[in-house]
């Protein structure tokens, strides 16, 4: 067994979880939201980034291809997907594509900010200077400067040329830090030579700085809620802002005022947009959107008279982004929803759908142009399409399986245990395919579930993912194991996800080879692994594995990601170095060690007899037992030792010392499962047990709240579904009439 030392001594004073990812192996389409585009016009190729984590890459060209088959045949392929940027575990709230394209930056939830090689797809970099979530960035293209803000307020300037230089010597990187936000910053901008900064926050107001020194401006008032959306003009003298308040402002820094206030939207204005050589000197035709689905184009030189409705989508907005490329004119909208539709923009021709609403040639009111306006377009263009994504869950009685239902209606089994998708049940009634799944079985909660992602994340906790104990006989997959095994499902699982880890590997000698070696020393030779035995390596568990392809992060409990990984990817070099810094000592205990604790709950109760029958109460006192003791051993023992209807009860009863029934109770469930343990050619033995407990089963029953028990059932069970109160538990016994 690999040596496991410790090299963070300040990770044992902090409480760290183990998540992992149900999935696909290839996870080609959004699963959910998408909060941020960048677009590439040389590669014709679009980056979006959104609530599963992940940033994907997509061909432009493959995609209206693909719109063109669908319209001819029907079906929509995969083919515009070109390749998926994943090291994030929480939201990707925004991205910037730098250096011509070949470098990309990301802000995330996860309070990290990431530098990536945007033609091969890797990360390069992490920076964790955050302390909350990152949920703005801004570029400086003339400077190569990137600026993050988020939750924490601050606001931090890197140079991306330093960023892409990093390397595993030459580790380290300073940074601006702008201070002055007094709440969560959501809206950040710069122009491109880097002149002026703008942040948009819950304060309800714009602040505005020089970032080359970092000097505070002005401070712009106006709004009356979250500024969610910032733009400023190439020479930094407008500022364009929208807001939750439902307005779209026009700012004059030169001025420090408000030059122009537009509701033009319903609701909160989440998105805006400009054509890329519509902001130089200052602002002409803008893009935006929001909470109210509906995309709007204004030329500013003309407010009141030049607007329309592009479009009108089925899901908020929360991205706009302008089609850059040369002669291209259409823009690119995301959503909560998971596809990103293009959509035409006026004066193109040859459009389908375009309908006789609003155009630049009427002239009316606000208030009018909410109400009356209609999309000119209908269609899109094409489409990126999304994947549903779950968003109701239930865990079943067995802790061990989850349905859930995704945003299509359709319904899924999952096994936690092997994360896997055991069965797709299509569109049914959830709650009937619950209930026709639930048994009368408690098992202690042992992991969390959380659907931010829009797929299935297992989170495991010390001690609590250590209380799921089960018989072996119990549960599926566990056939080739002795039945009275206990397994515990949180230990299990986490030898699975670690069963790449070099450290948790087994070295047992091989003997298979023994006695041909045996046999090669008698005839005199020496055989050449006569001083050094073959070994064979033992991984994870022996009961099952999970997917190779399953992320496996530790995270601090409501705090950072501290590493992520796939799971076959633990037996890298650099991953296995890492493990060792970051894994917990519990997870060592368990994984490496092989060291499950094995905390058992015992349960006191009280056995009556019944108020119905003749039975009198001899004894009042009060029992204790495993929770996992079945209540066929309970009915046992009161045939057995309360009621003492063994043909020799009598005589065991005269010639052996009165115990406690604490102890019998104990006494009689460890016998049994010596029973259960001794050699299969016992037949007689076994057949024995077999009569005489379905005598039993014949002869006595209990109840616990007026109900019959099924002898399957277990203590914890009876306790938890049954019993329900804190109180110590009453069964009741009694015969069976005699027919």
């Amino acid at each position: 067994m690999a040596m496991h030392q410790r090299r963070d001594p300040s990770l044992s004073r902090k409480k760290i979880q183990v998540s992992y990812i149900i999935r696909d192996k290839v996870e080609m389409l959004n699963r959910s939201g998408i909060n941020a585009l960048q677009y590439d016009p040389v590669a014709n190729r679009l980056f979006t980034a959104g609530r599963d984590s992940i940033i994907r890459m997509w061909d432009c060209e493959s995609a209206q291809k693909e719109m063109d088959n669908s319209k001819k045949h029907g079906k929509m392929n995969r083919g515009s997907y070109e390749a998926s940027m994943e090291h994030h575990t929480d939201w990707v709230n925004d991205i910037v594509l730098c250096c011509n394209n070949r470098t990309l930056i990301s802000a995330s939830s996860d309070t990290t900010v990431k530098v990536w090689n945007a033609h091969r797809g890797y990360c390069m970099s992490t920076l964790r200077t955050h302390k909350d979530y990152v949920r703005a960035l801004a570029y400086a293209r003339h400077r190569e400067h990137v600026a993050s803000a988020g939750l924490d307020r601050q606001i931090f300037i890197w140079d991306v040329n330093t960023l892409t230089a990093l390397t595993t010597a030459r580790n380290t990187v300073t940074t601006s830090n702008v201070n002055g936000c007094k709440q969560s910053i959501y809206s950040l901008a710069m122009n491109a030579a880097g002149t002026v900064m703008v942040a948009g926050s819950t304060e309800r107001v714009l602040r505005v700085w020089d970032p080359r020194t970092c000097d505070k401006k002005m401070k712009l008032k106006g709004h009356t809620d979250n500024v969610k959306a910032l733009l400023v003009n190439r020479d930094g003298t407008q500022v364009l802002s929208g807001s939750s308040d439902g307005t779209i402002r026009l700012w004059s820094l030169g001025q420090q005022r408000c030059i122009l206030t537009m509701h033009i939207h319903s609701e909160g204005v989440w998105a805006l947009a400009a054509a890329e050589g519509d902001n130089a000197s200052s602002f002409t035709k803008i893009y935006s959107s929001g909470r109210d689905r509906r995309v709007v184009c204004t030329d500013l030189c003309d407010p009141d008279a030049s607007k329309y409705v592009v479009c009108e989508e089925n899901a908020p907005v929360l991205k706009l982004l302008v089609n850059s490329r040369e002669n291209t004119n259409e823009i690119f909208v995301a959503t909560t929803s998971s596809a990103v539709n293009v959509w035409p923009l006026k004066g193109q021709s040859d459009i389908n759908g375009a309908s006789t609403g609003g155009s630049f040639d009427e002239v009316m009111s606000e208030e009018e142009f909410l109400t009356t306006t209609q999309p000119e377009f209908t269609q899109p263009s094409y489409t990126f399409p999304g994947e549903a994504s779950i968003f109701h869950y239930k865990i079943l009685s067995d802790k061990r399986h989850i349905l859930t239902k995704d945003t299509d209606n359709n319904i899924a089994l999952w096994d936690v245990l092997i994360a896997r998708k055991l069965e797709d049940l299509a569109e049914k009634d959830f709650e009937a395919e619950v209930k026709k799944r639930e048994k009368m079985l408690y098992v202690p909660n042992w992991f969390s579930v959380d659907l931010k992602l829009g797929m299935l994340s297992i989170h495991l906790e010390e001690p609590d993912c250590f209380s799921a104990w089960v018989t072996a006989k119990d549960v599926a997959g566990f056939e080739n194991s002795d039945p009275s095994t206990k397994l515990n499902y949180g230990g299990l699982l986490l030898q699975a996800l670690l069963e790449h880890w070099p450290s948790t590997h087994l070295h047992i000698e091989d003997t298979s080879e023994n006695d041909s070696d045996e046999k090669n020393d008698r005839e005199g030779e020496r055989s050449p692994s006569h001083k050094q035995r073959p070994h064979k390596i033992i991984k994870g568990n022996r009961y099952f594995s999970v997917p190779g392809h399953t992320p496996v992060i530790f995270s601090e409990v409501g705090g950072r990601t501290l590493f992520r990984l796939l799971c076959r990817d633990a037996a890298g070099e650099s991953e296995s170095m890492l493990l060792r810094d970051t894994v917990p000592q519990w997870v060592v205990d368990t994984a490496v060690e092989k060291k499950i604790p094995t905390k058992f709950v015992k349960i006191p109760f009280y056995l009556h007899p019944h108020p119905n029958s003749s039975i009198k109460n001899l004894k009042k006192d009060r029992l204790s037992a495993s929770d996992m003791l079945s209540i066929r051993k309970v009915m046992e023992h009161v045939y057995e030792k309360v009621l003492c209807l063994e043909e020799d009860s009598t005589q065991t009863s005269s010639s052996t010392p009165t115990a406690s029934p604490t102890a019998n109770a104990d006494k009689h469930d460890t016998s049994s499962n010596s029973k259960k343990s001794t050699p299969t050619g016992n037949t007689d033995a076994a057949k024995t047990d077999i009569d005489k407990s379905s005598v039993i089963m014949d002869k006595v029953v209990l109840l616990c709240q007026e109900q019959v028990l099924d002898p399957s059932l277990d203590l914890r069970t009876v306790k938890h579904l049954i019993w329900k109160s804190s109180s110590d538990m009453i069964l009741h016994y009694k015969l069976q009439p005699i027919p």
